[in-house]
């Protein structure tokens, strides 16, 4: 028999938004009027963001040579 191989739990991180009464008001009403949740409202929204970037790469623009080196090693 073969043994099922047990998926790593998934990790969670808190993100912390403030938004504004009206804003909040506005997103209550839109969730009620769709019958779901803020929260899935806003990973709803939010998923195309995030899905495409979790293995970019992001490099330094180069230096000219003109640059003035001030905390050198040299």
């Amino acid at each position: 028999m073969t043994k099922k191989k047990t998926r790593k739990p998934v990790r969670y991180r808190t993100i912390k938004l403030k938004v504004t009464t009206r804003q909040k008001k506005s997103l209550e009403n839109f969730c009620r009027s769709r019958g779901t949740t803020p929260t899935k409202i806003i990973k709803k929204s939010i998923r195309p963001l995030l899905e495409n970037y979790s293995g970019l790469t992001i490099c330094q623009p180069p230096v000219s040579a003109n640059q003035l080196d001030l905390f050198g090693t040299e």
